[in-house]
């Protein structure tokens, strides 16, 4: 028996012994937690200690093409109760589910890209020519930065330095967020290239030097996912979620993560405190690929 199935194992007699759950119950249990196993096991997890909570998320998002709703939702509450057991247990130290609050929306989340695809796909655009090298600054600067497609959109030339962009966020609400150097390289090759007229304050335009819309980057990047045969739906919100998958897999605070994306109104909001921006960029520097 595998340390999966020992912890599995264990749990199932807890609950039907100390908590005297029908044998109906307890099979219910059992089936929900084999499915988890078996994801476990596709990505070579052997320790449920080695779980992290973006396994736990990607398994949850990984459902939404065979699931309800409501079955997700269960599905999510059998695991809740089983990573109490394991943490009561001292199987793990840390309670990978235990500020997550039971999905209204997983069906919903978007496709998350590898490193390797997001490789992929900045690779794609022809940087000869303005088309090009703006789309390739844009995509850099939406994996670089988790922004939203609309606040790419609105992005002044003014906002960006070296080191930071301001966004102007949800609400009218502004915040500073890290930027790398790939993407830096990139904003400054489009600019020194094919940005000469110094009149037009918006960073990324059109051929007719208008504002770019949203539409437009979607299509874009659609495009670029064409070219580089990636099968996913991929999106500028893609970008955006693999951001924060990406910096969670190498470890990042979800703290962190989530002042950089500008989420307010989420189940761990109180909890979180104010992040200095020397704080954010050394967690960028750390734990982004692409610094």
């Amino acid at each position: 028996m595998d340390d999966l199935d020992l912890h599995i194992r264990g749990f199932l007699a807890y609950i039907e012994t100390e908590k005297g759950l029908s044998a109906n119950t307890v099979e219910a249990y059992f089936r929900d937690i084999r499915f988890f196993k078996d994801f476990l096991m596709k990505k070579s997890i052997n320790r449920f200690k080695d779980v992290k909570q973006v396994d736990f998320i990607e398994y949850l998002s990984s459902l939404k093409t065979n699931y309800s709703s409501s079955s997700i939702a269960r599905l999510f509450i059998t695991l809740k109760v089983f990573f109490r057991f394991l943490k009561k247990e001292d199987v793990i130290k840390t309670d990978v589910t235990r500020y997550l609050e039971i999905p209204k929306t997983w069906q919903f989340l978007p496709s998350v890209m590898t490193f390797a695809e997001v490789e992929s796909l900045l690779k794609q655009p022809d940087v000869n020519g303005f088309i090009g090298a703006r789309d390739k600054a844009i995509i850099e600067t939406l994996y670089a930065t988790g922004i939203r497609v609309t606040e790419a959109c609105n992005i002044k030339i003014i906002d960006v330095n070296d080191n930071f962009i301001k966004v102007n966020g949800k609400g009218k609400k502004q915040r500073i967020v890290p930027i790398g150097k790939k993407a830096i390289e990139a904003i400054d090759y489009y600019l020194l290239n094919f940005r000469k007229d110094a009149n037009i304050k918006f960073l990324f335009i059109t051929k007719n030097k208008k504002q770019i819309d949203r539409i437009t980057i979607y299509n874009r990047i659609k495009f670029y996912a064409n070219k580089a045969n990636i099968k996913k739906n991929i999106s500028p919100h893609t970008l955006r979620h693999s951001f924060a998958t990406h910096l969670l897999e190498n470890g990042a605070d979800l703290r962190l993560i989530q002042d950089m994306l500008g989420h307010e109104d989420i189940s761990t909001t109180d909890k979180y405190t104010h992040i200095s921006k020397a704080h954010l960029k050394r967690a960028f520097e750390n734990f982004h690929p692409r610094p």
